[in-house]
């Protein structure tokens, strides 16, 4: 009787480790699929970012804060460039306060309506891009300006586009 006891608890037990050697199998398999899948994902998203990273480097070569020859410019005039570059775009932006039409876009606007500057981009330390709209029409202007001996705001308007309507 002991004997068929230990044989039937012998084989359980082998039948327990058998199952359990599956069992444990097949969750180290799913685990490494997943670490593979997971390691694919990763060096695409890292390739990705290379490439966004590429893209912004592009995008941003005009732009007034990756400008040092510009910083430059200004900081030789003795202006702090993080407290400059703001109150530039305000004065711009103040002037979509005039009334009537706005004193820089060169084009009127649909009836009961205004033509107001939406969005600025300093290209350096003379040039400025932005684009206007009036809800209905829109476009860009490209601005150079200055900053005169008393310490004010010149704009001159170089080009405009209006996007035709259709």
């Amino acid at each position: 009787m002991k004997q068929r006891i230990f044989m039937y608890l012998f084989v359980f037990t082998a039948l327990l480790v058998l199952f359990q050697y599956v069992s444990a199998k097949r969750i180290i398999e799913d685990l490494n699929k997943k670490l593979d899948s997971s390691k694919s994902q990763v060096e695409t998203y890292n390739d990705s970012i290379t490439a966004l990273k590429d893209e912004i480097l592009e995008v941003s070569h005009f732009n007034l804060y990756r400008n040092e020859d510009a910083i430059s410019y200004f900081e030789d005039d003795g202006y702090k460039i993080d407290e400059l570059i703001p109150f530039i775009k305000d004065e711009l932006y103040k002037l979509n306060e005039v009334k009537g039409e706005h004193p820089l876009i060169p084009y009127g606007s649909s009836e009961g309506r205004k033509m107001l500057i939406n969005t600025v981009k300093m290209l350096n330390h003379k040039w400025i891009i932005a684009d206007f709209s009036d809800g209905e029409f829109w476009g860009e202007i490209l601005l150079t300006y200055e900053i005169t001996n008393d310490k004010s705001l010149k704009f001159n308007l170089v080009e405009s586009f209006l996007y035709p309507f259709d």
